[in-house]
């Protein structure tokens, strides 16, 4: 009678098992992140682990559970049972142990575990799949196999032994009751216990140090959790009520006419503006040298000779999201895209937007596939005109994984700049770089660390375009405005939402530049919408977000976000934020300016979350 219930109990203990030996595998695949932690900071690891690792197995019993029940009132066979169970199980053992291997490839890219993010990449496989080498995807395909042939093992040892009961009426129904009340005990592992509080990754987190609490969470439960998330996490992040949010959030507006103390930069009002797009360039690599010489030595040639910008923060850690921040002055959203949402993302308002209405001609230019994460969508809805990407280019040289070089998309770009000058109309033209993205493989070979040498090849290549339009009658006319759309994980174990990495650069130069100038306030890559619509003399109010530079009357502050948090800094504090575990995991300053940020930023998370849902 009790023989049911104990195979399930056995299923259940052989999975949470499984699910734990996670733990030492992701420590062991990132020693170098975790190699001062103490002997019990590393076993709190595991003992954190298993309350989502038990969450993790009630899901994956109920299945079987269901089938004992209904075992116990049909005469279905011993061996119908065991095949039933052993695909089941081989079913999910694969599905677990890609989600795991695919965890452990991410997170040196990412810097957290697994979410739904995934999915928006794989709508777009051969995209997706731009961004791995074979030495990327062997090791992961070897723990895929040995994980998933490990689970299949233990639980085809365990689906062996289970035996049929001959039982009357009255002990189907006390097995019933029983299997039932097993039913109650996954319930409760399920929820993560009897608490208010439902099973989430916060429960999980135990340190001040992030490498350790993202190796206690789950990653399986953390992708299922993060896919079924119902209007993706609009309604999270509600910390005030309205009175209070919109007075915390009112000093901190964007698209406020300029003050009269706001200096004038460029030599009109109507320049040509070219805007790159740099991929992955963050200060990290923009700032190192090696053996002396420096990775991007153009770039930061060209820094005297223009507006450069030293404190300017990426908004986010992923292209879609940077871009949205700096094309539409949108600062980005921790867990979600609204990319994603292309009936919203369409409502933004956007630099093409406004200056189409100007009469500009507007365009955007990228060397792969710029269908990839609602792009077009987003680009057409925004009021670009015209998108050329790798599908429109006919090149005597093969496309790399993620599309065209860089080598041989900026001579291309040059010439749509050319031909759009010779047009008559003011222009607006966006090129978003390609080369300085995973894996790196570029024809080029400069500097032995990959990385670095991608980001000096793609210096060259906008180098030696810049200087192609340089002498030209489009040069006294032309505003051209380099910028990141993110960061970068470097050097290896640079954590995501870290100061260092949200660091990028931005510099406006050419003709129409008035003189050079070097701009020391805080600000994001949101903030630019604002500040060059305000040089240019046009209307932003509807940039809720954008702040103007320039404009000394205006709070200023550098604001990113991460996966589930968020960071604020400016020249008196700087503070990074977890919202999952609700707690600041790094700070500067003194604890009023620590505070002010706390609080500013969940009023922003609040408020743009609260945006989107109106939209």
């Amino acid at each position: 009678m009790l023989r049911k219930i104990f195979f399930i109990a056995a299923l259940f203990a052989a999975t949470v098992l499984l699910m734990a030996l996670q733990k030492p595998l992701f420590l062991l695949w990132y020693a170098h992140l975790a190699a001062d932690a103490t002997t019990a900071e590393l076993a709190a690891v595991s003992w954190h682990g298993l309350l989502l690792d038990s969450t993790t197995a009630g899901y994956l019993c109920v299945i079987p559970l269901l089938l004992m029940i209904a075992t116990v009132w049909a005469p279905i066979p011993e061996r119908t049972v065991r095949r039933i169970l052993n695909i089941y199980f081989a079913l999910m053992s694969v599905a677990v142990a890609v989600i795991v291997a695919v965890d452990l490839g991410l997170y040196r890219y990412w810097g957290f575990r697994l979410d739904d993010s995934i999915l928006l990449y794989l709508r777009t496989p051969e995209e997706a799949a731009a961004s791995i080498t074979w030495g990327d995807l062997w090791p992961q395909m070897t723990v895929a196999i040995a994980y998933a042939a490990l689970m299949i093992f233990v639980y085809g040892r365990i689906v062996a032994r289970y035996r049929a009961d001959a039982l009357t009426l009255g002990g189907r129904a006390v097995s019933t009751l029983i299997l039932l009340f097993g039913g109650g005990l996954l319930f409760l592992a399920i929820r993560g216990g009897t608490g208010t509080s439902p099973a989430n990754v916060s429960k999980v987190y135990f340190s001040d140090r992030m490498i350790l609490n993202h190796a206690a969470t789950n990653p399986v439960f953390s992708f299922l959790s993060s896919a079924v998330q119902s209007d993706d996490g609009l309604y999270d992040y509600e910390y005030y009520d309205e009175l209070e949010r919109a007075a915390l959030f009112e000093p901190l507006r964007g698209g406020t006419p300029a003050s009269a103390a706001t200096p004038q930069l460029l030599t009109t009002q109507r320049p040509n503006v070219v805007l790159i797009l740099l991929e992955s360039f963050g200060r990290t690599i923009t700032d190192e040298r090696v053996g002396g010489e420096e990775v991007t030595p153009n770039l930061n040639r060209m820094k005297g000779e223009g507006i450069w910008f030293e404190n300017l923060y990426a908004n986010s850690f992923r292209t879609d999201r940077g871009q949205v921040a700096v094309m539409s002055g949108y600062p980005a959203q921790p867990v979600m895209s609204i990319m994603k949402l292309p009936h919203k993302a369409q409502t933004l308002p956007a630099i093409a937007r406004s200056l189409q209405r100007e009469g500009y001609a507007t365009s955007f230019t990228y060397g792969g596939d710029a269908d990839f994460t609602n792009t077009v969508s987003y680009l057409y809805g925004t009021g670009v005109e015209r998108i050329t990407d790798q599908r429109d280019m006919h090149f005597d040289v093969a496309p790399a994984q993620w599309g065209y070089a860089d080598d041989v998309v900026c001579p291309f770009f040059a010439g749509q700049v050319e031909q759009m000058a010779a047009g008559g109309r003011p222009f607006f033209a966006t090129l978003l770089t390609l080369s300085s993205h995973e894996p790196f493989d570029v024809p080029y070979d400069r500097l032995k660390n990959r990385i670095l040498n991608a980001a000096s090849f793609t210096d060259e290549c906008v180098a030696r375009m810049i200087d192609r339009w340089r002498g030209t009658p489009l040069w006294d006319n032309l505003l051209i405005v380099l910028v990141a759309d993110h960061g970068i994980g470097y050097p290896e174990g640079l954590e995501a939402g870290s100061v260092a990495r949200q660091r990028v650069p931005m510099l406006w130069m050419g003709g129409a530049v008035r003189e050079p100038a070097v701009v020391t306030t805080y600000a994001s890559q949101s903030d630019l919408a604002a500040t060059l619509l305000g040089q240019m003399g046009i209307r932003r109010d509807d940039f809720t977000f954008s702040r103007d530079i320039f404009d000394p009357a205006l709070p200023h502050f550098g604001f990113w976000t991460f996966n589930n948090g968020f960071g604020m800094i400016d020249g008196s504090c700087h503070v990074i934020y977890d919202c999952t575990g609700d707690k600041i995991v790094e700070r500067t300053g003194d604890d009023v300016c620590v505070d002010r940020f706390v609080g500013d930023g969940k009023a922003l998370l609040q408020t743009i979350h609260k945006d989107i849902r109106e939209r």
